[in-house]
């Protein structure tokens, strides 16, 4: 059944699982400031809602998320005093870092059903998961610093799940690999043909539905407070650093030649 939808937010909940979807396929499901207050919406109603045990989280079209819309960092903040600008940038940062906070706060299991490019912050959102299934086709990557940009709060995860060596590679180089890879580095934990992704998506919520409610939210909640508040910190600090980035010159030539789709002119 239908749970809940917006234009870009949809909510269904079929047996004991929530499916949230990131449905902006015309645009690379991007993330909108708009869509990261409805996707905590959509966490925080799953997570009042009893029957369901477990959310899955995915993208519509072939493409899971290519994180932030870049279309909204030149819009009126980027006219406006610089004073502004840095405020607004500062509260769009605090929001996708709320949602990832959120994501590793509820203590139902988030089951990330990657079907295709999870790129920036998309990356994010697939690294704030508890178990990540993939289609083969897919890919992971974070290309931000090809734009002038810090991917401030997503580093801090990567270096949570994957340790600091293979975080720095992927963060510094701005390599997007491939499903493959990405398995073999831990970040994806299973792969499926294209058209399964869901579906075993929504077989490993079942699985996790077959445990004791309360053991399931205390064993998340232990989880968690093994990175503890050390994590947290991490995370509005690397808000305020892509903040920060989003003002310098860099950001707005790498933004521009992203969008006229040619190389950046790197001063």
């Amino acid at each position: 059944m239908m749970y809940r939808q917006s234009d870009r937010i949809e909510v269904k909940v079929i047996e004991s699982a929530g499916t949230i979807i990131l449905h902006r396929p015309e645009h690379g499901n991007m993330l909108t400031q708009q869509m990261l207050g409805q996707l905590i919406e959509a966490l925080d109603d799953l997570y009042r809602e009893r029957r369901v045990r477990a959310i899955i989280l995915t993208g519509a079209g072939d493409t899971f998320s290519e994180g932030m819309d870049v279309r909204e960092l030149q819009d009126d903040p980027a006219q406006a005093d610089p004073t502004t600008a840095q405020h607004q940038w500062g509260e769009d940062a605090t929001s996708y870092r709320d949602v990832v906070l959120r994501m590793m706060e509820i203590t139902k299991p988030i089951i990330a059903a990657v079907n295709g490019p999870a790129l920036s912050g998309g990356a994010g959102l697939v690294a704030a998961s508890d178990v990540v299934v993939a289609s083969t086709e897919a890919s992971f990557g974070l290309p931000d610093p090809r734009r002038g940009l810090v991917a401030g709060i997503v580093a801090p995860l990567l270096c949570f799940r994957l340790g600091a060596g293979h975080a720095a590679r992927l963060l510094l180089t701005s390599t997007t690999i491939s499903a493959q890879e990405a398995q073999q580095l831990g970040i994806f934990h299973e792969l499926v043909h294209p058209d399964k992704v869901w579906a075993r998506a929504m077989q490993i919520a079942q699985e996790c539905a077959a445990g004791a409610p309360e053991a399931i939210q205390l064993t998340k909640r232990l989880i968690l407070e093994t990175a503890g508040e050390q994590l947290a910190t991490q995370l509005s600090a690397g808000a305020a650093m892509s903040a920060t980035a989003r003002t310098t010159e860099a950001a707005q030539e790498g933004i521009a030649a992203y969008l006229e789709g040619r190389p950046p002119k790197w001063k």
